[in-house]
């Protein structure tokens, strides 16, 4: 199971939005608080959303919460590996019905190693999409004061895989802007600030090669 920070399901309308912060002005009738909207910037969206603190505090915590179900796949993995084993060292000394047996086991085990992967993977989607959404929204507002404050017209989403953004320079990018803004708007409190950051994930288990 993957249990790495992975934000590759930002919800395709809160992209738009990010995409199209003058249109939303255009639409409330309202113009820029700031100079004329004439920019053109690009933010990581899915970087920023990691890099706040309180992504940085939300990853400990789904780190924690799945590290009891990653640990069960992985006995799993082991225990296949070890039936495989078995087969593979037995194979002039065991009998067919031995070696039948074992290879039952290990079909047994493998089926239920691949509905509990794929039920934890869909878990952690899921929790991963909350946070994406939670954080997500809320710096909607701060991407929307930035661009009022800065005559920033649109901005782009740098982090879109197959997008149309070919090149940025680095004077057009403000994602480490967004996420210094995010935090001091959102701050995390201080008992949460000072939660251990040492949940490194384990290696993700994957089924083996057979």
């Amino acid at each position: 199971m993957n249990v790495n920070f992975s934000l590759k399901h930002v919800p395709a309308a809160l992209l738009v939005v990010f995409l199209s912060v003058a249109g939303a002005w255009a639409q409330g009738g309202a113009a820029p608080a700031g100079p004329a909207a004439t920019k053109i910037v690009a933010l990581d969206v899915r970087g920023a959303i990691q890099a706040t603190a309180e992504g940085k505090e939300a990853l400990i915590e789904l780190q924690s919460k799945f590290a009891p179900k990653q640990t069960e796949l992985q006995n799993m993995q082991k225990q296949m590996e070890d039936i495989t084993s078995r087969l593979q060292n037995g194979a002039a000394t065991l009998s067919d019905e031995e070696k039948s047996t074992l290879q039952r086991q290990s079909d047994l085990l493998g089926r239920e190693f691949q509905r509990a992967q794929d039920d934890a993977q869909e878990e952690y989607t899921a929790a991963t999409q909350d946070i994406v959404d939670r954080i997500g929204r809320k710096m909607l507002d701060v991407v929307d004061r930035y661009a009022r404050e800065n005559g920033v017209g649109m901005v782009l989403d740098s982090s879109v895989q197959g997008g149309s953004l070919l090149y940025r320079s680095a004077q057009m990018d403000i994602t480490t802007d967004i996420v210094h803004l995010y935090d001091q708007a959102y701050p995390i409190k201080p008992a949460a600030a000072t939660a251990p950051a040492s949940h490194a994930p384990a290696k993700p288990a994957t089924p083996p090669q057979r």
